[in-house]
């Protein structure tokens, strides 16, 4: 986790890459599952990077600006 200008980045990295993250609706009952769908919720932006195999990292960008905003550009609709 870290900052650069207005904005705080988070990065999980993993040992699957070869399961990319994809935000699904869970079973109402299920344990697990939501995280994703907080992450889009949330962050401003994120995506996957792959890495060295069999690596992958899950980032997520949040402005902190005054009103909780940043130079980002816009994420499209999902």
């Amino acid at each position: 986790m870290y900052v650069v200008g207005d904005t705080l980045r988070i990065e999980v990295t993993d040992t699957r890459g070869d399961l990319l993250p994809c935000p699904q609706q869970a079973a109402t009952d299920a344990e697990s599952g939501r995280g994703l769908l907080l992450v889009d919720a949330l962050a401003d932006r994120w995506g996957v990077v792959p890495g060295p195999p069999p690596r992958k990292t899950v980032w997520a960008e949040v402005g902190t600006g005054p009103t909780g905003t940043s130079s980002l550009a816009p994420r499209p609709p999902r």
